[in-house]
């Protein structure tokens, strides 16, 4: 991730707050609030569980799937939202 992915692109998502720390950090801060966490779409905002730690890939992946399953409705749902063709 650059500074620059922070002016071409309407969202950035993270895993967890370490995720998020860098790149605000990168990024010079959120003031458009553009960054977020990816289970900040769903029911149960969080970290994504890092099977680097937990060694639960399982767990990761219904975190990850569920997560980019709620993200994409939350988009698709959007009146505001434009699809380039």
């Amino acid at each position: 991730m650059t500074r620059h992915d922070y002016d071409r692109f309407d969202l950035l998502v993270g895993m967890d707050s370490w995720n998020i720390r860098n790149m605000k950090a990168i990024c010079g801060g959120d003031p458009d609030e553009k960054i977020h966490l990816l289970l900040d779409f769903t029911n149960r905002r969080g970290e994504v569980s890092d099977p680097w730690y937990t060694g639960d890939f399982e767990a990761t992946w219904r975190d990850v799937s569920e997560g980019c399953m709620c993200l994409l409705k939350s988009i698709t749902d959007s009146p505001s939202v434009r699809y380039n063709q």
